[in-house]
């Protein structure tokens, strides 16, 4: 059997200005264990801020998603603008602020935010061709804006699942490790460091994700 061909978009390297490092290791982790694929992608972009992690304070630096997404993946990362979905089978968000920041502004605008424009290309297309799709974290709301009526979850947060609301999402509570699996729209969510978790829960969250993507394709 072909083994299932994963793209992996990134928003950085870091919780606090870019990707989840935890959340994204761990996906890859998944998908190479759930016997699959990836390549990583990251839109060519300035990042919204620049945040020192150690202190939590905002810098005056002036960083690329792109070129903080390598360090992530070694180096071997495509730019997003030249994501193609017909030579993938799922596509899949890990988390971090830099998924409400640099992907989509959400951190900022809330329900009323923008999606980068590769990003909302690159769901879009994955949709139109009824390819599965998973979110981490804070990244379902990048699915709920740009597809609407889906069902996720971000965890327990009441104001950032009315967020979701707002923009036509279905929020359901979860807690770690669970997902929630919208079959009609064949996309799949977990909460992962939407909630105070240890990493091993953020890796049952991030493993259940990618296990149920699987299950979906060639479905």
């Amino acid at each position: 059997m072909t083994k299932p061909r994963f793209a992996v978009v990134l928003s950085g390297c870091g919780v606090n200005d870019g990707a989840e490092i935890h959340e994204a290791v761990l996906t890859l982790l998944s998908i190479d264990r759930a016997g699959g694929t990836y390549q990583c992608f990251a839109p060519d972009i300035a990042q919204r801020d620049v945040v020192n992690h150690l202190t939590g304070q905002e810098t005056a630096e002036a960083r690329n998603v792109l070129v903080e997404s390598a360090r992530i993946a070694r180096g071997k990362i495509k730019a997003l603008s030249a994501f193609d979905a017909g030579q993938f089978d799922a596509l899949i968000f890990p988390g971090g602020f830099g998924a409400a920041k640099n992907l989509c502004s959400f951190a900022v605008d809330g329900a009323e935010c923008r999606v980068n424009g590769d990003v909302e290309r690159a769901v879009k297309a994955m949709r139109a061709q009824a390819k599965p799709m998973g979110a981490l974290c804070i990244a379902p709301a990048i699915l709920a804006h740009v597809l609407g009526n889906v069902t996720v979850t971000i965890g327990s947060d009441v104001g950032t699942a009315a967020a979701l609301a707002q923009m036509g999402a279905h929020h359901v509570n979860k807690t770690h490790g669970e997902i929630v699996v919208d079959q009609a729209a064949r996309v799949v969510t977990s909460p992962c460091y939407m909630l105070d978790a240890t990493i091993g829960q953020v890796a049952d969250g991030a493993d259940a994700v990618v296990r149920a993507l699987v299950e979906m394709v060639g479905r």
